[in-house]
């Protein structure tokens, strides 16, 4: 009789073998592609318009990315949609490190907001390294008579739809902010939709708009030119660049908190290599003294995180805003 259990054994042998050295010479693959990466231009897609925090700091980033890794890094802008233009861009994208995302909290938001989306945040991206995060700041424009949150809770519950609010687009920290303020406060004002927060921005200043809530980078300048009025910032604790300022929580909305960061991901499949590359060179930015120094007097506090552990802020974020989008009963076209 003919065994054929040695044949098989030996293929056996062979096809671990042959995956073994498969497996190698992909690591070995990879760790080459990253010691190169970059050696032309890389693309960051901010999925927001021109003059936003998004912006902002997508152009503070590339710089100081162009400068430790010796290539151009593009900033380009591509709004709408409430953020799914660019970003589903991003996810189309070929995965080897030279097409970014700068993301924000509207990313998680949108997870529940926006369900029927071309992409799915943690299906077709990978994280790479967070950037910053800032509270917010809920201002109006001085031709409304509140001089206080309490006294502006009491205008708008006197005055139910006659008041809105301003916000960068649906989905937007803005615009959830003020969405949960509303389910928190008890108040019916009227959310008015803009397709960046420098429109959004330019008409509360103008009196176009009663209310809106802004990243205090962007916003602290013109409260303290007078041109709008601070009702409260939306952080546990009083913002060092508004001390003044009371929080939501403590004004009259007992356990209200809302924030706006930023972050960087990648299209699914970017080898982990390139991305931890990234993700060292972020953090080391981020984490120089005068760069925490510049960014704490403007109201901004850098996060450094690994891949994974900022993989796992996304999906905890992404629950949070779940729970939020459900309370407030908001929806993408309002």
């Amino acid at each position: 009789m003919i065994s054929v259990r040695a044949p098989v054994a030996a293929a056996a042998r062979f096809c671990v073998a042959s995956l073994a050295v498969l497996a190698v010479a992909g690591s070995l693959c990879s760790a080459a592609s990253a010691q190169d990466y970059p050696n032309r231009p890389v693309k960051i897609i901010v999925p927001f318009a021109a003059g936003g925090p998004a912006d902002v700091y997508a152009r503070f980033l590339a710089q100081r990315l162009q400068e430790a890794l010796g290539q151009p890094f593009v900033v380009d802008d591509r709004p709408g949609g409430g953020s799914i233009v660019g970003t589903d861009a991003v996810a189309k994208s070929a995965p080897d490190g030279y097409t970014l995302l700068l993301m924000s909290n509207t990313h998680t938001v949108n997870e529940s907001l926006i369900p029927n989306k071309p992409f799915v945040l943690t299906r077709d991206f990978v994280p790479v390294a967070p950037i910053n995060y800032s509270d917010l700041v809920m201002v109006v424009h001085p031709s409304v008579p509140a001089k206080t949150l309490a006294e502006f809770i009491a205008l708008a519950k006197a005055q139910p739809g006659k008041l809105n609010y301003a916000s960068s687009g649906p989905g937007t920290p803005y615009h959830m902010a003020g969405e949960l303020f509303k389910a928190m406060a008890g108040v019916d004002i009227v959310h008015v939709p803009y397709k960046g927060s420098s429109g959004a921005r330019t008409d509360i200043l103008g009196g176009q708009v009663q209310m809106m809530f802004d990243a205090v980078t962007t916003m602290s300048e013109h409260v303290k030119a007078g041109q709008v009025r601070a009702l409260a910032t939306s952080g546990k604790t009083r913002s060092s660049v508004l001390p003044d300022v009371p929080t939501v929580s403590e004004a009259g909305v007992p356990g209200y908190e809302a924030t706006i960061w930023l972050g960087v991901m990648a299209p699914k499949g970017t080898p982990p290599a390139i991305v931890n590359k990234l993700n060292a060179e972020i953090t080391k930015i981020v984490s120089r003294p005068e760069v925490r120094g510049d960014w704490g007097k403007q109201g901004a506090a850098a996060m450094t995180m690994p891949p994974d552990a900022f993989g796992k802020y996304i999906a905890e974020d992404i629950v949070k805003w779940e729970r939020i989008v459900k309370i407030s009963g908001a929806k993408p076209d309002q």
